[in-house]
């Protein structure tokens, strides 16, 4: 059984270690609120550029349609780009990312394709590493910003369309968290590279409008889809950003109630044992005056 020394150091170092995961869940809220409020005002951007693609791509086909938009006109080589976080104490938010990225991975695999990943943050890198080592194409570290924004979406898309270009794979696919709440971080998979044509509902105002382009549907294409690459790769930081916070907060939440009920318990041992230390000493001292 602990000595008493033993037990008032334990429960000294919990109570040290609770004033942490306090203070780091505090910060984590702080941050939370501007994370989110970036990923949900960054939302209608997207939707409003694939109401625009879906326009412009319903006009455009055959040899006459951007190589972004036709693909290659083959599906064999697959490249999963994995958006992970850089820090760790988020619960199991990389976990779950990993796992739809290795669950995509095997049934492309089964299904007889060639499958690459490319890693974006590094919490993702050991898990994958031990099971695809040979299949991991490239690292991109987003460790050295505070807070990656749109130049580094800019960087991995520009990296991934010329890598498209070079014919090094057919289809890219964007593994990421989406933002739900606090509580959940939904992993996600989208197709990115080609670009896949947005559908145009039923119900949209720009249907059976008749719009004249100028250039011509094909060049603003052009400049179009690298732009939506980027803003979904911009996104997906977004919400990799707000996820980590939510997931963050959560799990040193849960930390700090768990370290509040280890105290507790602690408390107890410790005055249980200090109890029976004082009692030992009083059944002694009167098993001494009765012996005199």
């Amino acid at each position: 059984m602990a000595s008493l020394k033993e037990l008032k150091g334990r429960i000294n170092s919990v109570k040290s270690t609770q004033k942490i995961t306090k203070a780091k869940q505090m910060v984590a809220a702080a941050k939370l609120r501007r994370a989110q409020a970036a990923a949900e005002q960054a939302r209608p951007y997207a939707e409003r550029l694939s109401g625009v693609m879906a326009s412009l791509a319903g006009k455009v086909s055959g040899d006459s349609a951007p190589r972004l938009l036709a693909g290659t006109g083959s599906s064999q080589r697959h490249l999963l780009v994995v958006v992970n976080t850089d820090k760790g104490l988020c619960g199991g938010l990389n976990a779950n990312i990993v796992k739809a990225a290795k669950a995509r991975a095997r049934e492309l695999i089964a299904a007889g394709k060639d499958v690459q990943f490319y890693l974006v943050g590094k919490k993702g890198r050991a898990p994958i590493k031990r099971d695809y080592a040979d299949r991991i194409e490239k690292h991109f570290d987003t460790s050295e910003v505070r807070t990656p924004g749109f130049e580094e979406a800019e960087a991995i898309a520009d990296d991934l369309i010329a890598r498209f270009d070079r014919g090094e794979y057919d289809i890219a696919e964007l593994v990421y968290p989406m933002f739900r709440s606090a509580l959940s971080q939904d992993p996600t998979i989208d197709q990115l590279i080609p670009v896949p044509s947005p559908e145009v509902s039923g119900n949209s105002k720009d249907v059976g409008a008749v719009v004249e382009y100028e250039p011509g549907e094909e060049e603003i294409l052009e400049e179009l889809l690298p732009r939506y690459v980027k803003t979904q790769l911009f996104g997906a930081l977004l919400e990799r950003e707000a996820s980590e916070q939510g997931a963050s907060m959560t799990a040193m939440d849960n930390a700090t109630r768990n370290a509040g009920d280890l105290i507790k318990d602690l408390t107890i041992k410790y005055n249980r044992s200090r109890q029976a230390a004082i009692t030992t000493e009083l059944i002694e001292i009167i098993a001494g005056a009765e012996a005199l």
